[in-house]
């Protein structure tokens, strides 16, 4: 009988302070707004510094919200801190991507150039990290040395 009484109220204390004696699952983590789809660290042929050359050494951001973000200030980097930033308003629409290229170009709402003359990404193994504006890290992807690109 006291062992009756004494489960009863546990079960009604149960109740009152929480309503479950039952665990809550471990969260899910949030795909990130921005994120890192691919990044192609190995641009192919010889590695002559050529403008071709290191357009095709890029890493593409897509936008995975179902609302239009602005990227005004989000940086793009590396381990070394070589960095990429948007410097004006960059509307990058929902569902949408925008590749970031090594080399010099002309800037379109989908291909953003580095204007840099030597290359970004390691070969033998890097990380790329997308910041917001107030330097918080959105999403990264890391690669080691074998082949030349990695989808994140």
């Amino acid at each position: 009988m006291l062992k009756k009484r004494l489960t009863g109220i546990a079960v009604a204390l149960a109740v009152t302070v929480g309503g479950s004696l039952t665990l809550a699952a471990p969260a899910q983590a949030a795909t990130p707004a921005i994120q890192i789809t691919k990044a192609y660290y190995n641009s192919p042929g010889t590695d002559d510094r050529s403008n071709s050359s290191l357009n095709a050494e890029y890493v593409k951001l897509t936008n995975r919200k179902t609302t239009t973000v602005n990227l005004k200030s989000w940086t793009l980097r590396d381990k070394s801190s070589h960095i990429y930033k948007f410097t004006s308003d960059f509307k990058l629409a929902a569902g949408a991507s925008v590749t970031i290229h090594t080399g010099k170009g002309t800037n379109t709402s989908t291909h953003r150039y580095w204007g840099s003359g030597a290359y970004i990404w390691n070969n033998t193994g890097d990380t790329a990290y997308v910041r917001d504006p107030a330097g918080k890290t959105i999403d990264s992807c890391s690669w080691g040395s074998s082949g030349s690109y990695t989808n994140c």
